[in-house]
């Protein structure tokens, strides 16, 4: 990832307001509510999470149960959509998406939005195996969004 002059200029006012960040992938099922726990978790002084799928899906429960071995509980988290957001005329610092680059593209752009990323990370609804050799893969998957949160947030402070 590489932050330009413009971000690390402007990361103070980052770092003093709460930024709004986004997290979108399909469903808002997994990867994105992921993303939302870990950074409020993490970086909740400085910045405020939300996420949202490009359709409405059902929470992942085995995104539920790795993140609940971490000590998070997303399960009562509801799924919203990108358009919900969007009609209710929220604004972003960041909107972040977590799918693949064909599901990425279909994010719309959010006005006022400063910068918008992408992070690949696989599906838990496509993994393959017994549940728990799926549950190992969303562990895997779950520590990946953490450590792409913190390397993000290393690259603001800089």
């Amino acid at each position: 990832m590489n932050i330009s002059v413009t971000d690390r200029q402007n990361v103070g006012a980052y770092m003093m307001d709460k930024g709004k960040v986004l997290f979108v992938c399909i469903h808002n099922s997994a990867r994105s509510q992921m993303a939302e726990a870990w950074l409020n978790h993490l970086y909740g002084d400085r910045f405020e999470a939300h996420s949202a799928g490009l359709e409405a899906g059902e929470l992942n429960p085995l995104a539920v149960a790795a993140m609940k071995e971490v000590g998070m509980d997303i399960l009562h988290k509801k799924t919203q959509t990108v358009f919900s957001l969007f009609s209710k005329g929220e604004i972003f610092s960041y909107v972040i998406t977590v799918c693949d680059e064909a599901s990425a593209e279909r994010c719309p752009v959010f006005p006022g939005c400063a910068k918008r990323l992408h992070w690949s990370f696989p599906d838990p609804s496509q993994l393959a195996g017994t549940e728990e050799e799926r549950l190992a893969k969303v562990r895997i998957i779950r520590d990946d969004i953490k450590a792409a949160i913190e390397s993000w947030y290393v690259e603001l402070a800089m």
